[in-house]
């Protein structure tokens, strides 16, 4: 019965750091190093914030998918470029970066703390 909680506990700690670990492809960068990358006609920039929050407030250099139109729209994006991607707080763009990611995207860039860290 021993072993057993034990391996359980070893999954579950796993579980949980595989969870917060970066996913390799995948470079979280600061507000700072997005604005150095608006010069790069080479690099794609998505918020996934729903349209509402876009008109609110947005950077005309970054176009909108929202999350859950993320998937339908990849024909959109160029797989051999760089995707930075963009929502309120990092939490949305997390996901949208996973997905690209799956999808086959190689040079993605997760903007730390999102809009909300926007000076």
């Amino acid at each position: 019965m021993e072993i057993l909680q034990w391996v359980l506990i070893t999954l579950l700690a796993l579980i949980i750091i595989r969870r917060f670990l970066p996913v390799k492809g995948i470079t979280n960068i600061s507000v700072e190093q997005v604005k150095e990358k608006f010069s790069d006609k080479g690099v794609q920039f998505i918020d996934v914030r729903t349209p509402g929050e876009y008109k609110a407030n947005h950077r005309p250099q970054i176009i909108n998918i929202p999350l859950s139109e993320l998937p339908r729209k990849l024909n959109k994006l160029d797989k051999n470029k760089e995707v930075v991607v963009i929502c309120q707080s990092g939490m949305r763009s997390t996901k949208a970066a996973k997905i690209l990611k799956k999808q086959g995207f190689q040079k993605i860039y997760n903007v730390k703390g999102g809009m909300s860290a926007w000076h």
